[in-house]
């Protein structure tokens, strides 16, 4: 039997993990990638770490998807965590699980991920195409292949991986979703997901370029908190950006329509009977300082500005004579630091897309389009979406793989 002829668009995670499945099972596979490289938003990620999965059973990775986990059950079921780790480790990659069962690379970099699959790929003889895709080739109903500067070119079936509209710079610009919407595929409207967060506050300007690290940051919606976590955050001229608020962010589904707050303890370890212990340590030693000068053992320096207008105490007040109910605005400023939240970065600044097409486009157990034959879809470019931690690259894989699988085991009329 004649090998099933794949044009894979997108050269990223899922594009990548696609082309090489599918040769590895004996299709004839055409990469198409825009940029003049592979992977780059891969060698971006986690910092350029590449947190590739997250090492959890099935049932806690459905928990991490907020956006329709249930159309993932079959993909996941079928490629999960355990499979992406193993894959790398025999591509040679050797991996290793930190914090909150994120999986990265030992090497901590993400070229190494990238390199494993081009070598994935190469071996099962992937033509690598770096050319733009402008459109594809449907007749009565059935997809037939591409359409590049060059003119149409046939396939027996296509695998759109080409991603949603975060960081558009790496090539995510919507070409794919363009291509769907053309061929009548419903698209949810997509919007940031793991993105940073705009405030209204001064103090965000004024600290600026202030990372905190092993902080507590809670979100609240309306008074209640939705979110919590520990780790690192970043103030910029804008709000509030890093780990824990990307992360935080995919849990604000109506920040246009909710009231939100951020709230950080600064000191997670000091319960307030320890801190107001450590409080009055340090105000000891600096009984007859002015109380702008005693916050420095506690605070970094670009903090305390903000710290003395926030407490209300005067700067120029003695240490010795600051009063029980003083101390107390302060112990409550250390363990419940709150920042307004006004609104999301723009998509293009987002890791990932919410949105992208709709699910009940997909047959799950294939990633088949339903609309148009022999067309299926991957990765970033469905509306599915994860929170950090190696979801939404886990999401890429499977997704990936059920398209491959799929393709591989069809035959083409």
């Amino acid at each position: 039997m004649a090998q099933n002829k794949i044009a894979v668009v997108g050269g990223g995670a899922a594009g990548l993990f696609a082309a090489g499945h599918a040769a590895s099972m004996g299709c004839e596979v055409t990469l198409f990638e825009k940029n003049d490289r592979l992977g780059k938003k891969l060698r971006i990620t986690g910092k350029g770490r590449c947190n590739v999965t997250n090492n959890c059973d099935v049932p806690e990775l459905l928990q991490n998807i907020p956006t329709n986990a249930r159309f993932l059950h079959s993909a996941v079921r079928a490629y999960p965590p355990s499979a992406v780790m193993s894959f790398f480790e025999e591509q040679g990659v050797p991996l290793k699980t930190e914090r909150g069962n994120r999986v990265f690379p030992v090497s901590d970099h993400a070229s190494d991920i990238v390199e494993a699959l081009k070598r994935f790929c190469k071996a099962g003889g992937v033509d690598f195409r770096f050319e733009k895709v402008l459109s594809l080739k449907v007749n009565d109903g059935v997809c037939r292949g591409v359409v590049t500067k060059k003119g149409e070119e046939d396939f027996d079936f296509v695998i759109l991986c080409t991603g949603g509209l975060s960081y558009p710079l790496t090539g995510s610009d919507g070409d794919g979703l363009r291509f769907c919407e053309e061929n009548g595929i419903d698209i949810v409207p997509c919007k940031g997901s793991l993105v940073p967060i705009n405030s209204t506050d001064a103090c965000c300007k004024q600290m600026q370029g202030l990372t905190l690290r092993n902080i507590r940051f809670t979100v609240k919606k309306d008074g209640k908190a939705i979110y919590d976590d520990f780790g690192e955050m970043m103030f910029t001229h804008f709000g509030l950006t890093g780990p824990v608020v990307l992360s935080a962010s995919a849990h604000m589904r109506e920040i246009g329509n909710a009231r939100y707050s951020a709230h950080i303890d600064l000191k997670p370890a000091l319960d307030e009977k320890a801190l107001d212990a450590r409080l009055l340590s340090d105000f000891a030693k600096f009984a007859n300082k002015d109380f702008c000068n005693a916050l420095d053992d506690l605070l970094p320096q670009k903090m305390i500005p903000v710290f003395l207008e926030k407490s209300r105490i005067d700067p120029r007040k003695k240490v010795n004579i600051i009063s029980k109910d003083e101390r107390k605005r302060l112990l409550n400023l250390f363990k419940d630091f709150s920042v307004s939240i006004h609104s999301f970065r723009p998509i293009d600044e987002a890791i990932i897309t919410s949105g992208g097409v709709s699910v009940k486009e997909i047959d799950p157990r294939t990633m088949a389009c339903k609309k148009i034959g022999r067309l299926y879809l991957a990765g970033e470019m469905i509306d599915v979406d994860g929170y950090t931690g190696g979801f939404n690259l886990q999401i890429a894989f499977s997704t990936a793989y059920a398209a491959a699988k799929a393709v591989s085991e069809s035959v083409h009329e």
